[in-house]
């Protein structure tokens, strides 16, 4: 049986193990969770929700507890992780709120007799987490689905298996019916394995690689609802912006907060020609120089903290200078961080103008700039990308926001606030190789279950007047 590691990649001391689920433990919780499907869905919906409420009471007690095992699995700082905790149990409310809104039950009286929408979950949906936010993004699936209904089967990452057991746990302090969550552990090939059974639903946080082989192994299953988030490439457009140091602070916080692995984080900063640019580089290089990164449980707190492995930061690296070796400039030299372990690496900052480089995320605190000559350049360098997540633009000219928000693609865009800020209680999700047009978050409603539309009539009653052409 093979044996799963997790490790914190500031330190690299063990923080949890355990065996990687088989195929047949696979075949097994997907069997207990279609057994659990049809009393958990018929289930009055007052039950299920006093069932969540039961896990957010579980999440609170268990708060700093979980917060500490996701900075030592991860290594982000405990203000982010204390965030994190935060948002997974506000995620119950919203989804309450998502559901009634988004879903629910609705009747119209019509000529034809009563018109009544309803919703019924789909069955057994397989959630696969990620490493990055691993309490709060398969939190932001798990709670919707069963809501509605859905019986669950997640396999969190690898990279974070301590945080997926204590979800587990507070699924299990909630008193759920048996087979109605249950939780696999493991790495790709459990998560393959999970693939290959007859589930229902695919809940996913991760690459556009990943993304894509997904769409092609359920082509030919249109039963099984795909809801796919992605990451993206994404765009930062400053113009007509006066106060450099304001506009850096975006900038920085755009481009690196998490150690730049939020998939909504600018990858890319589109500048003017010429001295306002330059000065609004200046000003991030101040910045940026004064940013701390250092393990989780340092005095003072740190911005950041590592990367997830010292495996990624080196492909982050080699991602970074192949750039510069298709002709990039580089602005800031990104490097590891001495003194640290290799999973450290500091901020990096390239100049791209003109240069033809892949349309990848690197999924680390790496930032490449373009200049252009004019504001309609600026919106096209923004979407020039195969991605759509989120976008950005700074400006002290609303009018600049109004064209802005007409023309980019991406399906979170905000107006002189970093490109990481989004609203629980808003969709998030994007368009093109950043996902499937299943936005999560608030919509995740739509995903968790489907429409069913009736005419009804209390009493069989004769539509023989209804029939035309009889003799």
């Amino acid at each position: 049986m093979t044996q799963l590691i997790s490790t914190n990649p500031a330190t690299g001391d063990t923080v949890w193990d355990g065996p990687e689920a088989t195929a047949a433990e696979v075949a097994a919780a997907v069997g207990r969770a279609r057994a659990a499907f049809p009393d958990w869905g018929d289930r009055p919906r007052q039950d299920r929700i006093d069932a969540v409420k039961r896990y957010q009471a579980a999440l609170k007690a268990r708060a700093p507890e979980i917060a500490l095992a996701i900075s030592r699995e991860t290594g982000k700082a405990p203000w982010e992780t204390t965030a994190e905790l935060g948002a997974m149990q506000g995620k119950v409310d919203i989804s309450i709120r998502a559901y009634d809104e988004r879903t629910g039950e609705r009747t119209a009286d019509t000529a034809f007799g009563r018109a009544t929408l309803r919703h019924r979950p789909h069955g057994v949906a397989a959630v696969l987490g990620p490493f990055n936010f691993p309490g709060h993004l398969p939190n932001g699936h798990i709670v919707p689905a069963l809501l509605a209904g859905d019986t669950v089967v997640f396999k969190p990452s690898e990279e974070a298996p301590l945080t997926g057991q204590l979800m587990a746990d507070c699924l299990a302090e909630a008193d759920l019916p048996e087979g109605v969550f249950n939780l696999v552990q493991g790495g790709r090939d459990t998560g393959a394995a999970l693939l290959d059974q007859p589930i229902d639903a695919l809940m996913f946080t991760g690459s556009g690689a990943a993304g894509a082989h997904f769409r092609r192994k359920f082509a030919d299953d249109p039963h099984v609802i795909l809801a796919l988030e992605l990451g993206g490439n994404n765009p930062l457009v400053v113009w007509d912006a006066a106060d450099a140091e304001a506009v850096a602070g975006i900038i920085v916080q755009s481009a690196f907060i998490t150690t730049g692995q939020r998939c909504s984080c600018a990858r890319r900063l589109i500048l003017p020609q010429g001295a306002q640019g330059d000065a609004i580089l200046e000003a991030v290089m101040a910045l940026v120089a004064r940013l701390t990164f250092a393990p989780h449980d340092s005095d003072p707190e740190p911005y950041a903290g590592p990367l997830i492995s010292a495996r990624a930061a080196g492909q982050a690296l080699d991602a970074l200078q192949r750039r510069v070796d298709a002709g990039a400039r580089v602005l800031l030299p990104a490097s590891r961080i001495d003194g640290l372990s290799d999973a450290f690496v500091s901020p990096g900052i390239i100049d791209a103008t003109g240069i033809e480089i892949e349309d990848e995320e690197i999924f680390a605190p790496f930032l490449t700039v373009t200049r252009v000559a004019d504001f309609d350049a600026a919106i096209q360098a923004g979407n020039a990308t195969r991605y759509g997540l989120s976008a950005g633009l700074v400006s002290d000219d609303p009018a600049n926001w109004d064209r802005f928000i007409r023309r980019i693609r991406a399906g979170v865009v905000n107006f002189n606030r970093p490109t990481t800020g989004a609203a629980g209680d808003m969709p998030f999700g994007g368009l093109g190789a950043s996902g499937n047009h299943r936005p999560s978050a608030y919509y995740a409603a739509d995903y968790c279950a489907y429409p069913v539309a009736s005419f009804e009539a209390d009493a069989v009653k004769s539509i023989e007047g209804e029939i035309r052409g009889l003799r």
